[in-house]
């Protein structure tokens, strides 16, 4: 996994609970690098997956809720990040739609040994998106919390289904439905 998503955590764990927080959670995950991640870099998965639960351990909130809000952050911080992704793109239907064809090839282009997730999307109506999200590491949540920020970002009045697949070949599976209207 990519380290941006670490450092991204971090920062959220800082501004929104201070820094006694991210000490305390670094401590009691007993990270190999005792949490010094370079937005460039690339670790273990199951190292946010030990963040996560510290915080978890901490606030008293669900790792699923901790994962879905962190989400939510990310969008919005990659929406300022990267502003070039948005420029060509004005709802929420046509950004996610293009993650794997553009985003993730971009993403690719600046991070070739990135693991991705794959995202399948279908249209069966102008106001019908379906995603169909799958990975080895199951972020299901964190997919749904991004997803999420992107509606907030649109600002449109779409709904969210989510359905937990069936595991197929080790990927965890998820399918969204999301109903614009």
């Amino acid at each position: 996994m990519k380290g941006v998503v670490f450092t991204e955590f971090m920062e959220m764990v800082e501004s929104r609970m201070g820094l006694d927080m991210l000490d305390r959670i670094i401590t009691e995950a007993a990270l190999p690098n005792d949490g010094a991640y370079t937005s460039v870099g690339t670790y273990d998965h199951a190292e946010l997956v030990r963040l996560v639960t510290a915080l978890s351990n901490a606030t008293g909130l669900n790792t699923q809720q901790l994962i879905f809000i962190f989400g939510e952050q990310l969008f919005q911080r990659f929406s300022v990040s990267y502003p070039a992704l948005f420029g060509d793109v004005h709802n929420a239907f046509d950004f996610l739609s293009r993650i794997d064809g553009v985003i993730h090839v971009e993403v690719r282009k600046l991070y070739p040994d990135a693991e991705l997730p794959k995202l399948e999307c279908e249209r069966p109506s102008a106001n019908e998106l379906t995603i169909l999200y799958s990975s080895p590491r199951g972020f299901g949540d964190l997919a749904a919390g991004l997803i999420a920020g992107c509606i907030k970002h649109f600002d449109e009045p779409i709904s969210v289904t989510r359905t937990d697949l069936e595991k197929l070949d080790a990927c965890h599976r998820v399918r969204f439905d999301l109903v614009r209207g």
